[in-house]
């Protein structure tokens, strides 16, 4: 009996492993593919199989001209800008808000019909336009403030980190409060070091968002020198997109020079791609301790 168990076992383990393996090969591929057509020169790209694992004809040449011809160095600045006030901004107000929601209740006045107002706001929101007219109103147009505040709060990450502080023992609290601390000192002092784990992964969701985020930039930024590298991604992107939508209308010899055209934009889109991923897949790895234990943690205390 114990055979056949261990047998289902071994079985089911290696069914597991293979699935792993392929989910881990489709998540993969992608960033190889864009890795493998930004080091390929322009000319060999005509002719490559649409399935590609390794470069065709290695060249720096779509990274050469990315720097060159483009304002990915000010698309960098942008970005890195965004996210330092941005996460000092994220987190400091996140922590307020999960302290008051992990509160109880007879310790926090109307706590309820507030908590309520507060998760309304994840399933409801102003809209597009009522959101444009009040940056625009309040003066915060075109700077970076316009994509910074309106998103400065996110309730989500707020209960999440609410779950891992319900998680800490209310005798440190009731100690520091017959100690005389406040609530500024209770959250600083006691909360905010306990919380690492959990202050990683809502640092990583507020940094993913702040470095992908390129539709509220270019509704409120209309200065191109403050576009982030995402927008500056897309742009190029949709540029390719276009250049390769006229193709059809060309000679052919006008044809072959367009399509070269068309081969050395793919590529130094595809480098921009890798410039503006490599930076979180060199982060991530010092995270993940931390990243794996607050995950665990908000959900077995939620």
């Amino acid at each position: 009996m114990n055979i056949v168990r261990k047998l289902k076992k071994n079985a089911l383990d290696i069914v597991i492993s293979v699935i792993l393996f392929f989910l881990s090969i489709a998540m993969l591929y992608p960033m190889m593919y864009e890795l493998a057509v930004s080091l390929s020169t322009p000319e060999s790209l005509v002719t490559a199989p649409r399935i590609m694992w390794f470069t065709q004809e290695f060249s720096t040449l779509s990274y050469e001209l990315l720097f060159r011809e483009t304002d990915v160095l000010t698309g960098y600045k942008n970005t890195l800008i965004i996210m330092a006030l941005g996460l000092v901004i994220n987190m400091v107000l996140t922590m307020i808000l999960a302290y008051f929601l992990s509160r109880k209740s007879y310790k926090v006045k109307m706590k309820t019909p507030v908590t309520i107002m507060i998760l309304i706001t994840m399933y409801f929101s102003g809209g597009m336009i009522p959101r444009f007219l009040l940056v625009r109103d309040l003066g915060l147009f075109n700077s970076y403030w316009s994509v910074i505040l309106p998103g400065a709060v996110s309730t989500y990450n707020a209960i999440l980190l609410r779950s891992f502080y319900q998680s800490i023992p209310d005798s440190l609290e009731e100690s520091a409060e017959l100690d005389g601390a406040g609530h500024a000192t209770i959250l600083f002092k006691i909360y905010f070091p306990l919380s690492k784990p959990a202050m990683a992964v809502v640092a990583m969701y507020y940094g993913l968002d702040h470095w992908n985020r390129w539709f509220e930039p270019s509704l409120y930024l209309s200065d191109t020198t403050k576009h982030p590298l995402a927008l500056m991604l897309r742009k190029l992107l949709i540029n390719t997109q276009a250049a390769g939508a006229t193709t059809m209308l060309k000679s052919s010899q006008a044809y072959v020079s367009h399509l070269l055209y068309d081969e050395i934009n793919t590529s130094m889109s595809a480098a921009l791609v890798v410039v503006a991923t490599v930076p979180f897949l060199l982060i991530y790895p010092f995270l993940q301790k931390h990243f794996q234990t607050g995950i665990m943690i908000g959900s077995l205390k939620g």
